[in-house]
């Protein structure tokens, strides 16, 4: 017996910010940030009465995030739920030198077409240059 094994469509994003692994992370750990560096995506956001869901208002509607942040191994992986999908975010802040990695990786969900999910990671680059601006300026 044969099992087949269906893989999604994925892009990972990466950005270099000259600021060291531990600051990366804080920032990108505490979701009342987002609003500073995911200015596409993230109009506004607060925290919900359950525990570490936030609200969040896009361009597409209302959303919840929860970040599933663990310093020691750099990871901030998030749960995001929306109307249209929802999916989880594997990301990762990595030592580069003195300075971080961070990478971020999206999975297309079966209800986007190829061609919203294009468009939509596309908005990311303008994201994660946003957030090297942001946090190299704050250095």
């Amino acid at each position: 017996m044969s099992t087949t094994v269906t893989t999604a469509r994925s892009v990972t994003k990466t950005v270099s910010i000259d600021r060291p692994v531990a600051d990366v992370f804080a920032f990108l750990a505490d979701a009342a940030n987002w609003t500073r560096w995911a200015i596409v995506n993230v109009q506004a956001i607060e925290p919900t009465d359950e525990p570490d869901w936030w609200l969040m208002t896009t361009p597409h509607g209302p959303a919840k995030l929860r970040i599933r942040g663990d310093a020691e191994q750099g990871v901030l992986d998030h749960d995001y739920v929306e109307e249209m999908a929802s999916w989880r975010v594997p990301a990762r802040v990595v030592p580069n030198g003195a300075g971080s990695e961070f990478m971020i990786t999206f999975f297309q969900p079966s209800t986007f077409t190829d061609v919203f999910f294009d468009e939509q990671t596309a908005l990311v680059d303008t994201e994660l240059a946003t957030l090297k601006q942001v946090l190299e300026a704050d250095a």
